[in-house]
């Protein structure tokens, strides 16, 4: 699935136009950015918890040389998810009727 997918999803389930679909998308991509560029942790209760990841510089090495290499470090966004869609996705539980966790802005 992909954004277009996903926006035509919420066309289909709610009385937004395409365009104001994209829009709402938009504004919640950009929200969770934001929130993770000032270094913060993004939960979505029901769903999971997008949080930065800060990779320590370690050595490597080149595979067509095998020579030694300094990997700096770098950060990354790591996501964790939530139990209730764990237990979707594998079956244990059926999804919410109403299709639409709730949200936590912290």
């Amino acid at each position: 699935m992909n954004r277009a997918d996903i926006i035509n999803k919420m066309v289909d389930a709610t009385e937004l136009t395409k365009a104001e679909a994209d829009k709402a998308m938009t504004a919640f991509l950009d929200s969770v950015k934001e929130g993770l560029m000032n270094g913060g942790k993004v939960t979505i209760i029901g769903f999971g918890s997008f949080s930065v990841f800060e990779r320590k510089a370690r050595m490597g090495r080149n595979p067509q040389t095998g020579e030694e290499i300094e990997i700096p470090a770098s950060k990354t966004v790591k996501f964790k998810p939530a139990e209730k869609l764990k237990e979707v996705v594998s079956g244990r539980q059926s999804k919410s009727s109403s299709g639409s966790p709730e949200v936590d802005a912290g």
